[in-house]
């Protein structure tokens, strides 16, 4: 499909986010890059316009969604603004794609995929280190039955964020936009890889607090204890606060065979029974040189946009009938309720048990 033919995508805000959607779309196949929208413009407006060559329309969301040709918006707001807008979308019959969190709350997570199923529109989230081939290896593996029975899965995310990172907007840090702090923003894409290679959480029993950090009201680090469904045990720690920064892990275990990803990259990958195609995983998908303080995990900024690219065009794979999307509206609220389930197990010191029933009351941890 040349580029001219492809689905026509527009972003919804310009936070920095919206610079890595932009290079995505502008990569992919099957889609081409319309425009973007923002409430308020200014500088920011006239930068994105002159890096990706095309208009940012400002203040009048309609109007936007009406643009010739536009089929698909993503979301780059503030994680506790993502609602209004996709609402919006969703009822002017467009498909969306939102950043992660897919909401900061359960409610406002089932509002949108509530209207979108209204208006028979798909709805997509961003958990791109699915689309990884290390991921993939993994649950290729999983669906074959190769672990055994899983013993022990954990999440690590040991992240450096500077005091200026929390001072650069006024919603960061805050639990109305940023919906959370360590977990909710940096580390949910390792927890929906745990939960989503080893299995729904069945309990949670976590501490969190604001250790590093000045004039933010979430936690800069959290731990969690958790255990699954199969009767798995596990851990999630995650952190802003580790000079200088280090590789997130997501770590796979059972009786019989071990996968870990460090960086996204799979740094174990032995079996009980070795089978064909595994020395050459361990080749392919295995790690680069460690280089500490350096990437995402230091600097949210320094992060590839190929894995957008790649949930983009599954996106559009999926409009088009050629595949089934990687992530639903439904499979991305469930990092946000293992989450959530944390935050209320560290405020009341009580360990809790998934499903939620509702969003609980939120607060400073002490």
């Amino acid at each position: 499909m040349s580029l001219s033919a492809g689905r026509g995508f527009g972003i919804i805000g310009l936070g920095s986010i919206a610079d890595f959607h932009a290079k995505a779309i502008q990569a992919m196949d099957g889609g081409r890059l319309l425009g973007a929208f923002s409430r308020s413009g200014g500088e920011r407006a006239e930068k994105f316009t002159k890096e990706f060559g095309v208009e940012v329309s400002v203040g009048d969301l309609d109007k936007f969604l009406h643009t010739s040709g536009l089929e698909i918006v993503t979301i780059a707001t503030p994680s506790g603004a993502h609602l209004e807008p996709a609402l919006a979308a969703a009822n002017a019959k467009k498909h969306i794609v939102s950043e992660k969190p897919l909401e900061i709350t359960l409610e406002r997570c089932d509002a949108l995929i509530a209207a979108c199923k209204r208006n028979r529109v798909k709805l997509g989230g961003v958990f791109q280190s699915r689309s990884t081939g290390g991921a993939q290896a993994i649950r290729a593996a999983l669906d074959k039955k190769r672990f055994g029975r899983l013993t022990v899965c954990n999440a690590f995310v040991p992240w450096l964020r500077t005091q200026a990172y929390y001072d650069s907007g006024g919603w960061r840090g805050t639990w109305k936009l940023d919906g959370g702090g360590a977990l909710m923003n940096q580390s949910i894409h390792q927890i929906d890889m745990l939960q989503w290679l080893a299995g729904p959480i069945a309990e949670v029993s976590a501490y969190a607090a604001c250790l590093a950090h000045k004039r933010i009201e979430v936690e800069d680090t959290a731990v969690a204890a958790v255990r699954f469904k199969s009767g798995a045990m596990g851990a999630i720690i995650g952190s802003t606060a580790m000079y200088p920064g280090h590789s997130m892990e997501v770590q796979i275990s059972g009786e019989k065979g071990s996968a870990w990803l460090k960086g996204g990259h799979l740094s174990v990958f032995q079996f009980e029974k070795e089978e064909p195609g595994d020395a050459q995983a361990r080749i392919d998908f295995g790690p680069p040189k460690e280089d500490a303080g350096k990437g995402g995990a230091a600097d949210p900024r320094a992060i590839s946009f190929v894995g957008h690219q790649r949930q983009f065009e599954n996106f559009v794979k999926c409009l088009n009938g050629e595949s089934k999307l990687m992530v639903d509206g439904h499979e991305a609220r469930k990092a946000v309720e293992v989450i959530l389930a944390s935050y209320q197990s560290a405020l009341t010191k009580k360990a809790v048990k998934l499903p939620l029933k509702k969003t609980p009351k939120l607060g400073r941890f002490k």
